[in-house]
């Protein structure tokens, strides 16, 4: 199986990493932030670099938006994974139109309220994991797998 594993480096890196007993059985690539969390996580990984900041920057969905599309075709995975944060939502909408099967782990400190990542992939996942029970209630078709950190 291919994986395209995408996040923003930080706390969504790590947690996506921790699930390294799934993703190392599988050819992948990792599409972050380049910075040095995730420069020196991810050494000897293959990865693309996402465009940052994400958040209320037009330009930069834009060039993610184009990074996706050219992932997606030239890469070709079977599975699109993330954590968020808003990197995701261009290579969620993507893989849907492409047909690919999308996996969003919603992060782990956001117990009450969805992020707004979240929000915007739970209608394009085929697959919506939680890290606590209580995220049940803004996304009652997720499931509960437990604490990634």
């Amino acid at each position: 199986m291919r994986a395209l594993l995408v996040c923003s480096s930080g706390g969504h890196l790590i947690q996506l990493h921790n699930l390294k007993p799934w993703w190392e059985r599988h050819d992948r690539l990792w599409v972050t932030f380049e910075k040095l969390d995730s420069t020196s996580l991810l050494a000897g990984e293959q990865v693309a670099w996402a465009y940052h900041p994400t958040t209320r920057n037009l330009a930069n969905l834009l060039r993610n938006t184009r990074l996706a599309w050219k992932l997606l075709r030239s890469y070709r995975p079977d599975v699109v994974v993330s954590s968020g944060a808003g990197v995701a939502f261009p290579f969620f909408l993507l893989a849907k139109l492409f047909g690919k099967r999308t996996v969003y782990v919603e992060v782990y400190d956001r117990i009450d309220s969805p992020t707004m990542t979240g929000r915007l992939c739970y209608p394009f996942s085929d697959l919506f994991l939680l890290q606590w029970e209580e995220q049940r209630r803004n996304y009652p078709k997720g499931k509960v797998i437990g604490s990634l950190l």
